[in-house]
């Protein structure tokens, strides 16, 4: 990944315009520091992609675990990032009022951490179940795991309510199943 210099970045700013609609004042701050970590690190990248990626080969073989805490909070592109951080945005007005600022930052780390560990683990067994090597060099980076994982967990805090998926009305407790099929279609890979 290169420092993005020169160039202008349509999500990012697609992004930037979406938190001025809603206001600094009015988004909690665990939730406004996940955001202002993400662009930070889109601008201002620690490393390549492909040295913060996690994958069975890096994370598991070579032992590189610096890579549960690196992967989350990198993206491939400005879309990657508006995508994932207008979710986590209303994702994270939501729950972090519903849990509070501490036990929501708590939430937001260990969600970050075992997304990678059961990435790792899905596609060790993958390699093994299909005997196809190839599964062991995937390599993902993103917070889109930590934000189906919310999903999930702002479903349990509030039940019965409707999505839209792709103009689709779905009871919300299936929406993330469905928005993570429209991902794959629209988005693969």
């Amino acid at each position: 990944m290169q420092r993005r210099q020169g160039r202008v970045n349509a999500g990012l700013l697609l992004l930037l315009y979406q938190i001025s609609q809603v206001g600094l004042q009015n988004i909690p701050s665990v939730t406004l520091g996940v955001l202002v970590l993400n662009i930070f690190l889109f601008l201002n990248p620690l490393k390549p992609l492909s040295e913060v990626c996690i994958s069975v080969n890096e994370g598991f073989y070579r032992r590189d675990w610096q890579r549960l805490l690196l992967s989350p909070v990198h993206h491939a592109d400005d879309w990657h990032l508006y995508y994932n951080m207008v979710s986590m945005l209303w994702k994270g007005i939501m729950l972090e009022r519903k849990l509070g600022s501490t036990w929501f930052a708590y939430v937001i780390v260990v969600f970050s951490v075992l997304v990678g560990v059961v990435y790792v683990a899905l596609e060790f067994m993958l390699v093994k179940i299909l005997s196809d090597p190839s599964y062991e060099m995937n390599c993902a980076v993103g917070f889109s795991g930590v934000l189906f994982a919310l999903k999930v967990l702002n479903n349990y805090y509030n039940p019965g309510r409707v999505s839209s998926v792709l103009g689709f009305q779905i009871p919300s407790k299936y929406a993330c199943w469905a928005e993570l099929v429209a991902i794959h279609l629209i988005s693969p890979g």
